[in-house]
């Protein structure tokens, strides 16, 4: 298969490892934020802290 690539196999193969790795360090990066804002919610509500679009009625 690598054969097919021709001469120019290394590159087409680290532009490939190199996307890779950029996508899973912003899906990594995403899944992080998510955790780090969850928690700072979690502490706000915890403080009696409410939001906006929590109407009290």
């Amino acid at each position: 298969m690598i054969e097919s690539l021709g001469k120019h196999a290394g590159f087409i193969l680290a532009s490939y490892a190199v996307a890779v790795v950029v996508i899973g360090g912003l899906i990594a990066r995403a899944v992080i934020d998510h955790r780090i804002q969850k928690a700072a919610l979690a502490d706000l509500e915890a403080r009696g802290v409410k939001r906006r679009s929590e109407t009290e009625r």
